[in-house]
């Protein structure tokens, strides 16, 4: 495959993520500004979906600052030019006396959440035939899908907690029998959680029957499926990284400490700098305080998942241990890891710019796979249309 010159970091979106991907994309670009050999350019979606390039938007300052959403628009929206796109991207903006045109050799995605880190992205890259970083689209769709994921779970006989799970409709044609289900279907305490959506955005620890339902109206309120399960009492939160595309690597674990009964939101990104940022050292510890075995197969597992998932570049694998039982469940996968867990595989041995460099070049190493694969069949079908009585006379 040819020589990639220009990558374009996509960042933003339309999802409750939208500000954790501003932050892991702008973190991305400022690693790549430092590769001489690339020209990076910033691609930021907004919330309406718009696409909006510029020099500018290459620094965290510039959406940190009061009303930048207004000095975007002095910028002026790019579109996506569908026949100049191909085995690339290329955005147009219609000026009043000129027309500014921006090509992009491959893609690094920093979305997170529905449209971007789901699996909608990489299909648009896979359409115009332009090598991206990280998962492609089935391992990111399942991976994003928490229901999906337990069911993956299930079929490979790997641990998980139980659990039911609804969409919308069901919910509001028989909710009393649902919330009856959940009670005598499941152990308190149970998480309400919608399953689309990371960074513990709309989850719920529910105790009891009164606090049910509201918890579920929650989870609604952004998605439209509802996840329920068993709560791990007793709970160690551990992480396992993994990176690489022909021979995957795993990550030491990481233990995620939180005075709450959940990781929040908070704990996550705010709280003495976030945990999930590695700013927080106090509230997370490499590695795990876990037994060598038990580490061993909590890694084991997770390269086991990534290899049969099908995910390539970088994903994260949360497990639930009970300290007292000695027993780990498989929790949830993330497909694109926020700031790229960068300080856990810094721990691990791994600096940013070898775990930049190396996902680029699985990228491209994968991009060419996809070109020395026929994608064509010669058939007579079409030619024997004419002696049949579907064919229009």
């Amino acid at each position: 495959m040819k020589g990639i010159k220009t990558i374009g970091v996509f960042f933003g979106g339309k999802s409750p993520e939208h500000d954790i991907s501003v932050i892991t994309g702008e973190l991305i670009i400022s690693v790549l500004k430092k590769m001489p050999e690339y020209k990076v350019i910033p691609v930021y979606l907004d919330k309406q979906e718009r696409f909006f390039i510029d020099e500018k938007l290459d620094s965290l300052a510039f959406f940190s600052a009061d009303g930048y959403q207004a000095n975007l628009s002095s910028f002026g929206a790019y579109s996506l030019d569908l026949d100049a796109s191909e085995s690339c991207l290329v955005f147009i903006k219609n000026g009043l006396f000129s027309k500014k045109t921006i090509k992009i050799d491959l893609a690094f995605p920093a979305f997170h959440g529905n449209l971007g880190e789901d699996g909608s992205m990489q299909g648009l890259f896979n359409v115009f035939n332009i090598p991206y970083v990280g998962c492609d689209v089935a391992p990111s769709a399942i991976a994003m899908d928490k229901v999906l994921t337990k069911i993956f779970y299930q079929g490979l006989d790997i641990p998980t907690t139980k659990f039911v799970a609804y969409n919308r409709s069901q919910w509001e044609e028989k909710k009393t029998t649902i919330l009856e289900e959940i009670k005598n279907g499941l152990q308190w305490p149970v998480f309400v959680k919608p399953p689309h959506l990371g960074s513990s955005i709309g989850i719920t620890k529910v105790s009891n029957f009164i606090e049910l339902e509201q918890a579920c109206e929650v989870a609604l309120h952004y998605d439209d499926q509802l996840l329920v399960e068993e709560s791990v009492e007793n709970l160690l939160d551990v992480t396992c990284a993994v990176r690489g595309y022909k021979n995957p690597q795993a990550s030491l674990l990481q233990e995620s400490s939180f005075s709450s009964d959940l990781f929040s939101y908070e704990d996550k990104y705010l709280n003495d700098g976030g945990a999930q940022l590695g700013q927080a050292e106090k509230k997370i510890i490499i590695p795990a305080n876990l037994d060598e075995v038990t580490t061993k197969n909590i890694q084991a597992v997770s390269l086991k998942v990534y290899g049969i998932l099908g995910c390539s570049g970088i994903a994260r694998f949360d497990f639930l241990y009970n300290k007292v039982t000695k027993q780990y469940f498989a929790n949830e996968i993330n497909p694109l890891p926020g700031t790229l867990y960068h300080h856990l595989w810094e721990k691990s041995g791994v600096v940013i710019d070898e775990l930049v460099r190396d996902l680029i070049k699985d990228a491209l190493i994968r991009q060419t796979e996809k070109d020395n694969s026929t994608h064509s069949f010669t058939s007579e079908v079409l030619g024997q249309l004419k002696s049949l009585k579907l064919a229009h006379k």
